[in-house]
């Protein structure tokens, strides 16, 4: 039986009653974020984390867009950050996608004119991508910074996805060794904040979490042929976590007219926390792009 709305808490310990928040259909708490701007507001911007992490490191880029008027927003996935649910375990990709749904339902119910952009990165582009592909007409457009489009080649060759499906049906909650951080980002300082951040998780992936990924890769890649809306794909071609070709294969497949894809030398996989240089380059590009995408005198 889940416990009285007044008595649940979150995974630090934090009564919800405390933190914003949304309850999504399973029942579970997830924890909010919002960045308002000082005036009105002109756009709806949600952030979709990527896979251990959560949604207070993306106050820079949400920083970047509130000057500009626009309003920002995100929650941590379930089963991350200051969420509910079993941590980095999920039953159908599919949960992540209706979250994200009913989250910019509420705002959009708020803010019934405004248009409605996503931002995604890692996990969090292919959850916007598919977020997107179900309700195109509800999306003004879609940053995908580093996104995860397909599995890397290396980790899912035919017969390692085969033994995977097998051992999914035998151990689905083996691990399969953690995220390396050193290749968040070519910053040390970065990588070590990265390291010392307790609301990420930093234990190993099961087996059943990556068969997810795989899922939701192939549904990406099923969809492709019918992307018509408008996105901007920053990627770094060093990026050992999300393979550059899935960028390369969004751009070229989709049939979108308004599609660009820039490409960071040697960069690793947060260009928004990767060194100085790109993250300024980074938060610029995006802002920049998201702007020329509303209407009246901001825009084009």
């Amino acid at each position: 039986m889940p416990e009285p709305e007044g008595n649940r808490r979150s995974p630090q310990g934090v009564p919800y009653t405390d933190l914003p928040h949304i309850v999504n259909a399973d029942g579970l708490h997830l924890f909010c974020r919002y960045w308002e701007p000082d005036s009105p507001p002109k756009a709806l911007v949600f952030v979709a984390h990527g896979a251990g992490e959560h949604c207070g490191g993306y106050a820079d880029i949400a920083h970047s867009l509130t000057q500009h008027g626009i309003l920002v927003f995100a929650h941590d996935h379930v089963g991350h950050g200051q969420s509910e649910g079993e941590r980095m375990d999920i039953k159908n990709f599919q949960i992540y996608i209706r979250d994200v749904l009913q989250h910019i339902d509420i705002m959009k119910g708020r803010y019934p004119k405004l248009p409605v952009f996503i931002i995604g990165h890692s996990m969090g582009g292919a959850i916007s991508i598919l977020t997107t592909c179900e309700r195109p007409q509800d999306f003004a457009g879609v940053v995908l910074i580093g996104p995860m489009v397909q599995m890397n080649a290396e980790s899912a060759t035919p017969f390692k996805v085969f033994m995977a499906k097998i051992l999914n049906r035998l151990t689905p909650k083996l691990s399969l060794g953690s995220i390396e951080s050193k290749w968040v980002s070519r910053d040390p300082k970065q990588v070590e904040a990265y390291d010392t951040d307790e609301l990420n998780y930093h234990g190993g992936l099961r087996i059943s979490f990556g068969m997810q990924l795989m899922e939701a890769a192939a549904r990406i890649e099923r969809e492709l042929p019918n992307i018509t809306w408008p996105f901007f794909i920053l990627h770094g071609d060093a990026d050992k976590l999300c393979d550059i070709r899935g960028a390369h294969l969004m751009y070229n497949g989709a049939k979108s007219t308004d599609k660009k894809l820039k490409v960071y030398e040697e960069a690793y996989h947060a260009l928004h926390h990767d060194l100085p240089e790109t993250i300024e380059s980074v938060l610029k590009e995006v802002s920049t792009w998201i702007l020329e995408r509303l209407p009246g005198p901001h825009g084009s």
